[in-house]
């Protein structure tokens, strides 16, 4: 039957609906994080998904006969492949830094709920965004607290004093993803000209040697150092 009202009108209204909320859900964690995919791209995402799963399924319902057979799962398939290029556009490279994986995954993730309503299958959507607050809101934090190899490790930067190199350093280190606490410093000199020594605790997913050549090559920096107790205490200096 074609029109506006159909026989599945009201199963498609209701899987559309499970599938606004459900990416609601994904979207307002995305959005309260302040990244560059949010409710509104998980949203539509999860909709577009949907939408063809839902066509997929019901939409050549009138041309099927003897002659005719349709194969829902191609549909499906085509939306996996489609998604990819959407998430890749969120994935960020700043110097060795990769920054979007997550939300990459998330739009990745908002898709399979959306296909997942248009299936019918409700019960999966629900579970697949229950598993994702329960990774990003519980589990994420608490793995923060693990033991690292960098845990007790410090940079020490010697800089040229003016020229605002510190702040320079921090940017440089925020850009990448470290959030940064300076511990100590003091006044010294480099061939006679005033200098100033720091000691700042650096904290992000990656290592602390993917830091130092960045923080290295700054003007200004005369020297970076990894300095504490990894690997037997090795020290590298840049």
């Amino acid at each position: 039957m074609i029109g506006f009202f159909t026989d599945s009108t009201w199963i498609e209204v209701e899987l559309l609906f499970a599938a606004f909320l459900l990416c609601s859900l994904i979207g307002v964690e995305r959005q309260m994080r302040q990244k560059s995919a949010g409710y509104r791209t998980h949203v539509l995402v999860g909709l577009g998904a949907c939408g063809f799963t839902l066509v997929s399924a019901y939409g050549f319902g009138e041309v099927l006969g003897a002659d005719v057979t349709l194969d829902p799962s191609r549909i499906a398939a085509q939306i996996v492949s489609g998604i990819g290029f959407l998430g890749a556009g969120v994935i960020f490279k700043a110097g060795s830094a990769v920054r979007g994986l997550t939300t990459a995954a998330t739009v990745w993730e908002a898709a399979a709920v959306g296909m997942a309503c248009g299936a019918g299958m409700i019960s999966l959507g629900v579970a697949l965004t229950v598993l994702h607050l329960l990774t990003l809101f519980v589990f994420a934090p608490l793995l923060r607290h693990l033991p690292s190899a960098d845990r007790n490790r410090v940079i020490k930067i010697t800089y040229i004093d003016g020229g605002g190199v510190l702040r320079d350093a921090l940017a440089r280190a925020t850009s990448m993803g470290y959030s940064a606490s300076v511990l100590s410093s003091h006044r010294s000199s480099v061939a006679d000209v005033p200098a100033v020594r720091v000691t700042v605790r650096f904290h992000g997913r990656q290592p602390l040697t993917d830091l130092v050549p960045s923080l290295g090559g700054l003007e200004g920096v005369e020297s970076v150092e990894l300095v504490g107790a990894a690997r037997g205490g090795d020290d590298d200096t840049v």
